[in-house]
């Protein structure tokens, strides 16, 4: 465990010593779910600093490994790894100082205090989305010598800053919910805090733009998982067919992304579709199979023959 540790650590410092930090903050904020009895807007109120946590942990050691796969060091991609951790740092201690003092942190406009400390979160988050821009650049540019991987990397960060703008409906004029002192939602058609699923919370009885922002973000995971599955469990296929199929992949990936998000501002919960979003999802569904069938079919002569 402590050689794996100090490799990782190589990989990039700043993110493998925010890494640790979230990990540990995401033990206080479980034991908190479990002691503090308070309850915000229908949940725990430790919950929120406990998934943030958590994704930040994740976030944060899949750039660290995406980084060691350059061939040589890039100042402008340990810049931009840099930046992110700062941001995100500012965003989790905007979100624990809130708890602490028992309120909300998004969408609160309830005082001065409230509302200075919701728009430095979302200044972060600006910034933290344009470091993120440049970190994808800079992958993409330096080129990754294995092409499988190349490909996932790249379509796993342009997928999740997609991500990142699935949140963007959240705080437009029509997510007002009309209530004083609150600028936005997550859910539409019903109010923030209605009954919602296990642990994330996604509402059971309206939209929620939380989903899609989810999805796309962990496209990040997503795509790499399915090279490492691909180049593992399907070694025979060569490696421009294993590119197509993460293409492939990664389109599906990143419609499914906006059929979640397009679902959620219609008001619909995701376990209630109707029959209009259970057709274009079969519809994503058919092309998906059609066109992986299709990268199968035109894969090398010789390697079809040996398999």
């Amino acid at each position: 465990m402590t050689t794996v540790l100090r490799r990782a650590a190589r990989w990039n410092r700043p993110l493998t010593l925010f890494v640790a930090a979230s990990a540990v903050l995401a033990v206080v904020a479980a034991v908190g779910v479990l002691v503090d009895p308070r309850v915000l807007t229908g949940a725990p109120i430790w919950l929120k600093p406990f998934k943030f946590a958590v994704s930040f942990v994740v976030y944060g050691a899949t750039l660290a490994w995406m980084l060691s796969l350059l061939p040589r060091r890039s100042r402008a991609a340990e810049w931009a790894a840099a930046t992110i951790v700062a941001l995100a740092l500012v965003e989790m201690v905007v979100i624990v100082a809130q708890v602490i003092r028992g309120t909300t942190s998004h969408f609160n406009d309830t005082t001065a205090l409230n509302a200075i400390l919701f728009a430095v979160m979302g200044a972060a988050i600006m910034v933290l989305f344009v470091a993120h821009l440049v970190l994808a650049v800079v992958l993409l540019i330096r080129r990754i010598p294995d092409r499988v991987a190349a490909t996932a990397v790249g379509w796993g960060l342009g997928l999740s800053l997609l991500g990142m703008l699935a949140a963007v409906p959240m705080v437009l004029p029509t997510q007002d919910p009309g209530i004083e002192g609150v600028s936005g939602a997550h859910s539409v058609g019903v109010a923030d805090g209605a009954p919602g699923l296990p642990v994330v919370g996604w509402s059971t009885t309206g939209g929620d733009l939380r989903i899609g922002h989810f999805v796309g973000l962990h496209a990040l995971q997503a795509l790499p998982l399915l090279a490492i599955l691909l180049t593992r469990y399907a070694s025979r296929l060569d490696a421009r067919t294993r590119v197509r199929l993460l293409v492939v992949a990664g389109t599906a990936y990143g419609v499914l992304t906006l059929v979640l998000t397009w679902q959620a501002l219609r008001g619909q919960p995701l376990l209630r579709p109707d029959a209009l979003t259970l057709a274009v999802v079969a519809a994503l569904a058919v092309a998906t199979a059609t066109a992986t069938a299709l990268v199968l079919a035109r894969r090398r002569p010789e390697l079809a023959l040996a398999a």
